[in-house]
């Protein structure tokens, strides 16, 4: 599990780098322009780091059906070496993924407008720019994200529907809640991922705005990144004592002023 966990953590850094530092800029210059080679090296690094997120969240439902579902097969299956492979596949997968739709995009012609109502360049807002219609190219760009995001999330829900099942049958009260906990971090990550990208990749999208389109990829771009380590954080009992004695100390200072 710490293996994923490492790979997951370097994941996220460079999932949030792809974006976060030029769009701050974008917020702080006066310019706010970006190249068509940069452009598009954005678009391949955030589209493939998101979906080697998705292959790393489904290993990790995979590592968490085998520890509560098979504890004894346990060390002998999910080995070091089979860990590091499972990583490598998952980087090698994301990354060549979305290679053809994000090809296809790129030989769409953009000479008529120029300009991306989005703080990043995302398949939605580029295809727009597009000065003849590309329908083909918009039903390949949603079929490669509906493939990945269903799959994927088909994978982590059969995975625990069986931990769910395995953890019922646990006779006593201390050992269903040692199994829950296990996974409730990961199951948080999950819902707060797949909730804000099915949103914008997979719902239908005609009828929002392009400013409600933003704050949901805000999200997922931002704010769940920004969560992911207090979540995993909170399996730790150091950790969530040192979060009750700040909630009492907040209480208490609450307290106090209005007693004053």
């Amino acid at each position: 599990m710490y293996v994923l966990l490492a790979n997951f953590s370097f994941l996220e850094m460079w999932y949030v780098t792809s974006t976060v530092p030029s769009m701050l800029a974008n917020f702080l210059s006066e310019t706010k322009t970006i190249s068509f080679s940069g452009c598009f090296l954005q678009f391949y690094l955030f589209f493939s780091t998101g979906g080697t997120e998705t292959l790393f969240l489904s290993a990790m439902a995979f590592d968490r059906y085998l520890a509560i579902c098979r504890p004894l097969h346990y060390p002998t299956v999910m080995t070091v070496q089979r860990c590091i492979r499972m990583g490598a596949c998952c980087w090698l997968c994301g990354f060549l993924y979305f290679l053809l739709p994000i090809h296809l995009i790129s030989q769409l012609p953009f000479h008529c407008l120029n300009k991306i109502d989005h703080f990043l360049c995302d398949s939605g807002p580029l295809i727009k720019l597009s000065c003849v219609p590309a329908p083909a190219t918009e039903i390949i760009c949603a079929t490669f994200n509906s493939g990945l995001i269903f799959s994927t999330l088909l994978f982590i829900t059969s995975s625990y529907t069986l931990v769910i099942r395995a953890v019922l049958r646990v006779p006593s009260a201390e050992g269903r809640h040692k199994a829950f906990s296990t996974c409730g971090s990961h199951l948080a990550v999950v819902s707060l991922f797949y909730g804000s990208i099915m949103i914008v990749y997979v719902s239908p999208t005609a009828g929002n705005s392009a400013e409600i389109q933003k704050y949901v990829t805000l999200s997922y771009v931002v704010l769940t990144p920004l969560f992911n380590p207090l979540i995993y954080s909170l399996r730790n009992k150091e950790m969530k004592e040192a979060l009750r004695k700040l909630l009492k100390t907040v209480r208490f200072s609450q307290k106090h002023e209005r007693n004053l």
